[in-house]
């Protein structure tokens, strides 16, 4: 890992342990992403989409309201519109500069500038929350995943990743704020994870 990269898989390991420490973190954070978006896409590797859209094969139905969060230059966002034409397909990043990247490329598409841990959207607003090397905060997908909803984790070079969390961690995380039915997933050099949302009793 470059520099960069040790410095996201620090911020990353302190904010999965410690959440209360992301705004202290979030201007570096998204300093970070700002600085290397116009280079993203020239720096990422053709497989880094491989591990998100082995789990989308998994997902069951078709989602109708779709969050891709920590969208970045929008590729992931592209893939569930691409595979859910009918879906209303919305990506959020906390850096302005990857959604401007975004934007250019992908124009049909919504993308809104936003805080993974401050969500502006309603409670049970979406069927399908989906993320691709972006640090969770599981609170705050959980209460805008519907009961019956999906989330889905996807990491593309596995625990290399910079942006990572181990699936044991991920599992305990989602099991205490109502999510089940977990299902792993490896490909190509990526690893990824959908649960379930439980319906309300």
């Amino acid at each position: 890992m470059n520099r960069s990269q040790r410095q996201a898989r620090r911020i990353t390991n302190v904010v999965v342990r410690f959440p209360f420490l992301w705004p202290l973190l979030r201007v570096r954070m998204t300093k970070l992403f700002d600085d290397v978006a116009p280079q993203w896409d020239a720096m990422m590797s053709a497989e880094r989409l491989v591990a998100f859209e082995a789990a989308l094969e998994h997902v069951p139905g078709e989602p109708r309201a779709i969050l891709d969060l920590g969208t970045g230059t929008g590729d992931a966002a592209a893939a569930l519109a691409e595979r859910w034409p009918a879906a209303e397909v919305v990506g959020v990043d906390v850096s302005r500069e990857m959604l401007a990247e975004a934007r250019r490329k992908a124009p049909q598409l919504r993308f809104e500038v936003g805080d993974a841990s401050r969500l502006e959207f309603t409670d049970a607003s979406f069927d399908l929350v989906a993320m691709n090397n972006v640090i969770p905060f599981v609170g705050e997908l959980a209460r805008v995943v519907r009961p019956g909803g999906h989330a889905l984790f996807a990491f593309s070079r596995g625990d290399e990743t910079p942006i990572y969390v181990p699936p044991d961690v991920l599992k305990s995380q989602l099991a205490t704020r109502g999510f089940s039915d977990f299902a792993d997933f490896a490909a190509a050099n990526g690893t990824s994870l959908v649960a379930r949302k439980r319906r309300e009793a």
